[in-house]
């Protein structure tokens, strides 16, 4: 227990102090920046909410890395055809023109279901069900506290 408890919190030193370097990027880089800083905050409160051994923390970071990175490119997908769609709509584009955008956001739409599918069948071979079911509680949790701070930060405040 001492070991598990150790662990997590040199994690979460790590991933706090990694954070920090974030606000001394340039601008340009801002979004990478914002992600790698959020990035560390998870893995902190995952590492914590999910008590993972050092075993399972070897085989689940990669495959959550991975499940991110898809989810990033899927949540752009869906993104990007909808602002087309919504720019279509307004533009008075033909049925012919949006109907194929409608298409391209529905299979964005069902690119995401299938990704958290997958992300579900690789956290399971990996963590125990209990465990699997914590990190949606905690991605659910981590997800509102995140808004919640960022509500709170005033516009044109560096955010924290």
């Amino acid at each position: 227990m001492k070991m598990k408890f150790i662990s997590a919190f040199v994690i979460a030193v790590v991933a706090l102090a990694s954070s920090a370097t974030a606000y001394a990027q340039p601008e340009n880089g801002h979004r990478e920046d914002w992600k790698k800083k959020m990035m560390s905050e998870k893995v902190a409160f995952f590492t914590v909410e999910l008590d993972l051994t050092p075993a399972e923390a070897q085989k689940f970071w990669p495959v959550y890395n991975q499940i991110d990175k898809e989810r990033d490119e899927a949540n752009a997908a869906v993104f990007m055809s909808y602002i087309e769609l919504e720019k279509a709509i307004k533009e008075k584009k033909t049925d012919k023109e949006i109907s194929d955008l409608l298409d391209r956001y529905i299979e964005a739409l069902d690119r995401q279901g299938e990704i958290n599918s997958k992300a579900d069948e690789k956290y399971r071979k990996v963590l125990p069900a209990a465990k699997v079911a914590k990190l949606y509680v905690s991605e659910e949790e981590f997800r509102r506290q995140y808004i919640r701070r960022l509500r709170s930060v005033p516009a044109g405040s560096p955010r924290r």
